[in-house]
């Protein structure tokens, strides 16, 4: 058998909100892949932000270690390009193709993209330029990179339902589990359907190309999203709301047969389960674990915990979070006291929530959960002398963890910013009708850095 063709096919704000994973949202083409390949109900990111998020999945290495701590369009970039997944891949004798969003370094070409199908079609949508790139014939096995921005907020909306279709019913739906049922927030969860569907649709035409040309049964198609939907308490937070996505993977390495499984997984394990699968030596830096040996029922778990972190996203919010089976512990490592307004996209719900006081709210430094009882992480137990012990416990994995990785948070109070950098005020009420700074300039002025 010939190396496997990669089809990593990943979108903006999507968290687990589709059908296969038990959601009323009509998304056939995920479910069919679902029943066709493997799915990790327990999956989760390692930095619910855009570009960190994507940087730590294609580089196997989490954020602070990669060095993408905040967003590319607002200066941040990756610290060794070269670790990218498409450049070992192409070292490998892969052909890379990219054919849509990518979100992870300033210069496109430092990826290690051979093809860059973005500017070859600029006039087509994302999925017809991966369309066009799987019909050509090739003697070469490739990696297909396709960026999708339908499940992502157009200001305060969404991208509309597919063409042709009559938009989601919000009499009939109910709002994410962190938000009260009422029409405001059906509403809006309506139009994030509507974009569900359209992603959808287009990750349909992909498969349906791979099938077409004979290619489905030595591909292993990767299907994920970057972080949770883009709705308060949920994108750039650390809950599971925030950092919990979706990912299914179908073709070679065990990858069949409507697997679900509940391992506690990483994106970082991504790039690793490529390697094996590709036949390819991981590289040194990698620092998760293959996910073949669950998918062939060789192991039950592969890790007993995993961590996620935020660091810049439109405003500084420096946080990191560890996850167990049973407990979540999140710790905060700033001085504010409550959530970071900019760094939640403008919605009708979070306008509901602005309304009930939602500025006003305390925020805890330190935030234990336990999730067998409190999975929606509502009720903080840090200072409940019954879970004392759990406590320590999971402050000593999240400092071991920091070590490991050589996390700047533990000898730093704040992070240096790039001279680039572009931040927003921390209230979302920015002076003189302009809401961006210059980040070292800004975190001067707040902390004295």
């Amino acid at each position: 058998m010939p190396p496997p063709n990669i089809v990593y096919m990943h979108s903006h704000d999507t968290g687990r909100y589709i059908q296969p994973y038990g959601y009323a949202l009509p998304t056939p083409r995920m479910q069919r892949l679902a029943e066709e390949g493997v799915v990790f109900r327990h999956a989760f990111c390692a930095n619910p932000t855009c570009s960190p998020s994507r940087a730590a999945l294609l580089t196997g290495q989490y954020a602070h270690s990669c060095g993408e701590f905040g967003l590319v369009n607002r200066g941040w970039n990756l610290e060794h390009p070269e670790r990218h997944l498409a450049q070992t891949l192409q070292k490998a004798g892969y052909e890379t193709a990219l054919a849509g969003v990518q979100h992870v370094t300033k210069i496109v070409t430092d990826q290690g993209y051979t093809r860059l199908l973005t500017q070859e079609d600029k006039a087509l949508p994302n999925a017809e330029r991966a369309v066009k790139f799987i019909e050509e014939r090739r003697a070469k096995p490739f990696f297909l990179d396709i960026g999708y921005i339908e499940t992502h907020r157009i200001k305060e909306g969404f991208a509309a339902q597919p063409d042709g279709e009559a938009p989601a019913d919000s009499r009939w739906l109910r709002p994410p589990a962190p938000f009260p049922d009422n029409q405001t927030t059906r509403e809006d969860f309506a139009r994030y359907v509507d974009s569900a569907r359209r992603l959808d649709a287009a990750h349909g035409r992909v498969l349906d190309a791979l099938d077409e040309a004979g290619l489905r049964e030595n591909t292993l198609v990767i299907c994920t999203t970057d972080h949770g939907i883009a709705f308060p308490g949920m994108k750039c937070n650390l809950t599971d709301h925030g950092i919990g996505v979706m990912l299914m993977l179908r073709g070679p390495g065990g990858f069949a047969g409507g697997k679900v499984l509940d391992a506690l997984v990483s994106q970082i394990d991504v790039y690793p389960t490529v390697c094996e699968v590709a036949g390819i030596p991981k590289p040194a830096w990698l620092q998760g674990f293959s996910l073949a040996p669950l998918a062939r029922g060789e192991r039950a778990e592969i890790r007993e915990e995993v961590h996620a972190e935020v660091n810049f996203h439109a405003c500084y919010e420096p946080k990191r979070a560890v996850r167990t089976r049973r407990y979540k512990y999140i710790r905060r490592y700033d001085k504010r006291d409550r959530v970071v307004l900019p760094n939640c996209d403008n919605s009708s719900t979070k306008e509901f929530w602005l309304e009930h006081g939602w500025r006003e709210r305390h925020v805890d430094t330190e935030q234990l959960y336990d999730l067998a009882f409190d999975p929606h992480e509502t009720a903080n137990r840090a200072a409940d002398p019954a879970c004392a012990q759990a406590l320590e416990e999971m402050r000593g994995r999240l400092k071991a963890w920091m070590e490991t990785t050589g996390d700047p948070l533990l000898t730093r109070d704040v992070l240096d910013a790039p001279e680039t950098g572009e931040l927003n005020d921390t209230d979302g009420h920015s002076p003189g009708g302009d809401p961006h700074f210059p980040a070292r300039e800004w975190l001067r002025k707040k902390f004295g850095a």
